[in-house]
């Protein structure tokens, strides 16, 4: 090459004259690497529009067109700023051109040394820069443009003259090989570039203003593609000629041609791409090896694809080596690394894990080759690597290379990925199998990873079945690494085999000698749990993917191999769920799995028998329970996932349940209820559906369904199979104080059943199984009350029950399950233990029974009975509440009610019977409060619920279909033997709640004794017999207002004051009172007088009553006591009766006179005038202050009978007598002033 000094000053060969009319041409912008993008213009396509792919530079280079058909039409091009002849400055001005160009370079290099951090001078810089770049692209593409359109051939030069450009023509193939060469050493390799220059790699997105350095970077990447793309086409336009270049030689000493000279340039292309990669997967840890990109930039994931492109290409067209040969030859360097020198020699960057980085840079390279020359992501077939891989795998399963596992795992996830990418390869498989069959009981962890990286064993059959699926399936999280183990990995593989599609020999008969030949007994005995669940996974795997049935007939032999004695039970149960797994396969795959579920049921049945025996210790119980809740686990999923249960799944519900509920504690039993309850609810499910499918038979799920009839047949096998293993010791638990609650959702889940198969029942049910089993679990009176509430919450609102019980002609369903909330609200509290709601456990239960208990009285009340018995209360729906108490009374006042709105007998004598029967026996319901005297709860709510019954159901209790149960009440309640012992007496809780409910029963008896046609006068005599026991015992020592307000007796005779039955009960309070509590003995007054008499003010005072019998009946007792008694309370409280009875006495006889007051006075007058003549007078005074005209009506007799006692004493005159007596009539008007004027007469 000659030494020319390019200067500014040189001259082009065309006259200045044309620069005027090169503005007014117009070229399109040549296309260049460009990362930095518009993505709001390019639509986030995944190269720049600006680029070689996105400009179409590449589709034009493959299929041979014009690499830029719209530019250079015109005569002249500008080229560096100077104008040039567009079809001969090529030929005529090579080196110029060539210098020219690297020129330019050399300003742009200049410029990045010369370049500040001002920011005030980064943009001139960069249109500079630009500038620069820009004028050396366009003269590539000249070059590019000119070879396609102009060049020709060389032809044999003729000895006659030749034209000198004709012998330059011939000579440019020549001469342009040179100077690309020349460029070649010129800017050297993208490795050798400045550190600061490849920082450029790192701007992205920085905006519009960029350094020099980057575009000097991406001139770079420019000019080495645009080398390829030139000796490409020269090679092309030549014909197959090789081109020499005379001044050149190669470093082998050969003369360089076009041909070597494009292997030599993209070997040191591809050296440099590697390097980067190298650096750039010293940073990327295992777990992000496939999210991690071995390019730089996309500039650089473009020039990529484009080699790819481009040696495929000529490798189809010519013969040469493809891209993967020129990719495995410089890994090999890699990865044998004996030789520094040669390596070195390729990469300066040091590869501290060269085996992984092959992996690593293979696979997404491999990615790479989705792309199409247009840039689209294609699904077509992928150029493969296999013979590379292989060597890899070798590598990589090398025990003696000491590969580990975070290593491993990612090396096949790497592979992985390639299999999906590429055709299948069973040798790939092979090679793997290899290592893992020796390494079977390794864990395959990784210890950094921490939980995440330990070997997980699948708890459930399903969860394994489910790891299975995932390793089948053909979506690659993008956490693999830490969510599967490299054995997990390597299963991925090996399904992915498999279900590649192949026109040769399919996988599986390649594959299934390799894996079967390596188990023999030896080997299943070396196994450990580890091992056990990687020989399970191997084969499920291969169950899904190929012949199920074969696989899992292997399975059984090999298991078979184990010795049983050797088999821990953690390994038995890891067996038991590998065996289930294999029956979930079968039952998506629709294969009957009676085989495998009698080899199931047999090891469960011997398990279960060794559980029962009572001989069997604790810890050893501990153990089996382990296998038998796996066992459990298994069935429970299976019914899940079976969409038709017509595969025999009967033979798992065998003979070992039977043994095996009895012996179970309550935290095993809990969980065998609740998988039977699964069970029950699937069948039921199942069965209804392809009942359906009858009439269904034409839909696309019902013709992948098995027939009904088959179906049916089998669903009773099942449902038989649960009667018999199942049913029998639930109905042993039903009568336990305390049942486990699932008891009564399985219980629930047969009634169910039996409406749904009833010929499937146990003799011992029939011929009503339904009805049967209710009242084992609903109706009768010793079940526990939380048992039932739960069960009929179940039942007695399902369509079909209802339907079911009306059809066998059951009408009293109804009654019975009121009957039974009834009982349930009484005997909610029963099993209550003290301080049990102190504790959390005691409270979590105590809230669930009491929600429970809710819920059945909001469905009890839904029931059509109860909706038509609160119409004939004319209670609205809208007026009932869920808490039970409120619930209850609402309830027993709607009976009440009802009954009182009916006229005819019959009617009444039904609904009696009917309110009898919700009822029940109620007194036996609370019995347990009264034997237990408590709890308090309990007892308030029992003496409320009955002093509710008697008040509301009066009219009811009065007939004598109820009066033995009213008499029963009478005796245990209220007027119990103890009551009238003086030695024992009714303890305080009882008095206690009794004296909160007393109100209830006197109400209630007052109306009975009133209404009774047979037994009133009895009923009569045992309310005043009530009255007279209680109402000493709650009456206080001394009169306190509080004490006696609150007395139970006066509030029953408060509620309802004007009332004609309250006012009975008051004359019968008063009679009691006066007969029981105010009688002298002799001149003694009675005990706790003082609190009788204000207990007899407080009633008074508030009595509405209109006869004025009910007030003057204490009026004798109280005026004895005004007479007898000097005590000045009793005097105060005594004369404030009185009062109030006259007053009241005046009012109701409405200013007439009062004949009961005369005639209480009058006898009063003539029994104690003759003895307390002078507090006689004091009384008659009192009377007199409120009404003067009673006493003026008494002087007749009081006169008389003062003259009486004057002749019986005979002494005469009793002047202090008389002057008493003359006192009292001086304050009655006329009418004394004449009987003192007759007494003085006499």
């Amino acid at each position: 090459m000659e030494n020319e000094d390019f200067s500014p000053s040189l001259t082009p060969p065309i006259s200045p004259y044309i620069e005027e009319s090169l503005s007014e041409l117009s070229h399109s912008k040549p296309p260049l690497f460009c990362c930095v993008s518009d993505h709001s213009r390019d639509g986030g396509r995944l190269f720049s529009p600006d680029g070689y792919i996105g400009r179409g530079s590449l589709k034009r280079l493959l299929l041979r067109l014009d690499p830029s058909p719209t530019d250079y039409e015109t005569d002249t091009v500008d080229l560096f700023g100077f104008p040039w002849v567009t079809e001969t400055a090529l030929v005529e001005s090579t080196k110029l051109l060539f210098g020219l160009f690297r020129q330019q370079l050399h300003r742009l290099e200049n410029l990045i040394q010369s370049s500040s951090h001002d920011f005030g001078q980064a943009s001139s810089v960069h249109f500079e820069a630009e500038e620069i770049r820009k004028h050396c692209v366009t003269f590539l593409l000249y070059v590019k443009v000119f070879i396609s359109r102009y060049l020709e051939p060389s032809r044999g030069m003729d000895n006659g003259t030749v034209h000198p450009y004709e012998k330059l023509e011939a000579e440019l193939p020549s001469v342009l090989l040179g100077e690309l060469h020349a460029t070649v050493l010129y800017i050297g390799k993208l490795r050798d570039l400045p550190s600061n220059i490849h920082g450029a790699f790192s701007i992205q997105n920085q905006g519009k203003l960029l350094p020099p350095s980057w575009h000097l970077l991406h001139l770079h990447l420019d000019i080495h593609w645009s080398i390829l793309e030139i000796l490409h086409l020269l090679g092309e336009k030549m014909l197959g000629q090789v081109v020499y270049a005379h001044q050149f030689m190669n470093q082998t000493g050969e003369n360089l041609t076009n041909i070597s000279l494009f292997e030599e340039h993209c070997t040191h292309l591809l050296c440099d791409l590697v390097g980067f990669a190298i650096n750039k997967y010293t940073k990327v840890r295992p777990t992000d090896a496939l999210t991690s990109c071995h390019y730089l930039c996309n500039c650089t994931k473009e020039l990529w694809v484009m080699i790819i492109h481009l040696l495929d290409h000529r490798s189809k067209a010519s013969h040469t080596e493809f891209f993967w040969s020129y990719v495995n030859k410089l890994l090999r360097i890699l990865l044998e690394g004996t030789h520094v020198d040669k390596t070195r020699q390729h990469f300066t960057a040091h590869c501290k894990d060269p085996l992984g980085f092959s992996w690593w840079l293979v696979t997404h390279l491999a990615e790479l080759y989705q792309y199409s020359r247009n840039g689209a992501v294609e699904g077509k077939k992928v150029e493969d690597n296999w013979s590379f891989v292989e060597e890899l795998l070798k590598r990589s399963c090398d025990n003696q290379g000491g590969v580990l596992e975070e290593q491993l795992r990612m090396h096949l996830q790497c592979c992985l990925t390639l299999c999906r990418l590429w055709d299948s390869n069973v040798k790939t498989v092979t090679s793997l199998w290899e290592y893992y069959s020796k390494n079977l009981n390794n864990a395959f962890t990784i210890p950094w990873l921490g939980l995440k990286g330990l070997m997980s064993v699948s708890k459930t059959p399903f969860s394994m079945l489910e790891l299975v699926k995932s390793c089948c399936s053909e979506q690659q999280s993008p956490d693999l690494y830490r969510m599967a183990n490299s054995f997990q990995i390597f299963l991925r593989i090996v399904a992915l085999q498999m279900n590649k599609e192949t026109t040769g020999t399919h996988p599986w008969k390649q594959i299934k000698g390799r894996v079967y030949s390596k188990f023999h007994q030896r080997k299943m005995q070396e196994l450990s749990e580890a091992g056990l669940m990687n020989f399970l996974s191997l084969f499920l795997v291969l169950a899904a993917t190929a012949e199920v049935e074969d696989v899992v007939s292997r399975v059984s032999d090999l298991l078979g191999l184990l010795n049983p004695s050797s088999i821990s039970t953690t390994q038995k149960a890891l067996i038991w769920r590998g065996l289930f797994a294999f029956i979930l396969l079968y039952e998506e795959k629709g294969l009957d799995i009676g085989v495998l579920a009698d080899q199931l049921s047999l090891a469960f049945q011997q398990a279960a028998k060794e559980f029962y025996l009572k001989t069997t210790d604790n810890t050893r119980k501990l153990t089996l329970w382990t296998l038998l809740s796996t066992y459990i686990e298994g069935v429970q999923e299976v019914f899940e996932t079976s969409s038709y249960l017509h595969l025999s799944e009967e033979k798992l519900l065998n003979e070992g349940f039977v043994m095996l509920l009895p012996a179970c504690r309550e935290s095993e039993l809990h969980t065998a209820l609740g998988f039977l309850q699964t069970v029950l609810a699937r069948l039921r499910s199942v069965y209804k559906r392809s009942s359906q499918s009858l009439q269904q038979s034409h839909t696309a799920a019902a013709q992948k369904a098995p027939s009904p009839f088959v179906a049916k047949e089998r669903h009773l096998a099942i449902a038989g199979a649960l009667w018999r293993n199942f049913f029998h010791f639930l109905k042993s638990l039903r009568l336990s104080q305390t049942p486990p609650p699932q008891l009564a959702d399985t219980a629930a889940g047969f009634s169910l059943l039996a409406v749904d198969m009833p010929s499937t029942a146990p003799s011992d049910l029939q011929p009503q199984p339904l009805l049967s089993i209710m009242q084992n679990f609903g109706w009768d009176e010793m079940l526990n009350p939380q048992l039932v509430s739960r069960y009929l919450s179940h039942l007695i609102q399902n369509s079909a029950l209802v339907a079911s019980l009306s059809g066998v002609g059951s009408s009293s369903y109804q009654a019975l399950s009121v009957r039974s909330w009834f009982r349930c609200v009484l005997q909610h509290h029963i099993n209550v233990t003290p301080n049990a709601d102190q504790t959390d456990i005691g409270r979590v239960a105590g809230k669930g029974n009491a929600d429970q208990l809710s819920e059945l009285t909001r469905l009890v009340f839904k029931l059509p009975e109860m909706e038509m018995l609160l119409l004939k209360a004319q209670i609205e729906q809208s007026a009932v509440k869920v808490e039970p108490r409120p619930a209850l009374s609402l309830f027993i006042k709607a009976v009440g009610r009802a009954y009182a709105g009916l006229q005819t007998l019959a009617e009444k004598s039904a609904m009696v019977s009917k309110a009898l029967e919700y009822a029940g026996d109620i007194l036996k319901y609370i019995k347990p409060y009264l034997v237990n005297k408590g709890p308090p709860e309990g007892l308030q709510l029992s003496y409320w619920t009955v002093g509710c019954l008697v008040k509301h159901w009066a009219l009811i209790l009065a007939t004598s279909k109820a009066q033995q149960l009213l008499f029963r009440i009478i005796d245990c309640l209220l007027l119990p033997h103890a009551l009238f012992q003086q030695d024992k007496g009714i303890p305080s809780p009882m008095l206690s709640v009794l004296r909160d409910n007393l109100p209830l029963f006197l109400q209630g008896l007052s109306v009975i004794s009133t209404v009774s046609q047979t037994q009133g006068a009895y009923l009569k005599q045992q309310l005043r017999n009530i009255i007279q026991q209680y109402f000493g015992r709650f009456l206080p020592a001394s009169p306190s207002l509080s004490a006696i307000v609150n007395h139970p007796i006066l509030l029953a005779l408060c509620e309802s004051s004007s009332s004609p039955r309250t006012a009975q009960l008051r004359r019968t309070v008063l009679q009691v009172i006066t007969d029981g509590y105010m009688q002298f003995k002799g001149h003694a007054p009675p005990p706790r007088l003082a609190s009788i008499l204000s207990f007899l003010h407080e009633v008074l005072r508030r009595s509405k009553d209109s006869d004025p019998t009910s007030y003057t009946e204490p009026l004798p007792a109280v005026l004895k006591c005004l007479v007898l008694v000097n005590e000045p309370q009793v005097k105060r409280l005594s004369t404030e009766t009185l009062q109030l009875v006259v007053e009241h006495c005046q009012a109701v006889a409405r200013g007439g006179p009062c004949t009961q007051l005369s005639s209480v006075l009058r006898q009063f007058v003539e029994e104690h005038m003759g003895v307390y003549d002078l507090q006689v007078y004091n009384v008659l005074e009192i009377v007199a202050v409120l009404e003067q005209s009673i006493v003026i009506g008494l002087i007749p007799t009081t006169s008389r009978c003062l003259r009486d006692t004057e002749h019986k004493r005979g002494l005469g005159k009793n002047t202090s007598q008389r002057n008493a007596y003359k006192r009292l009539l001086s304050h009655l008007g006329d009418e004394g002033q004449a009987e003192i004027l007759n007494l003085d007469n006499e």
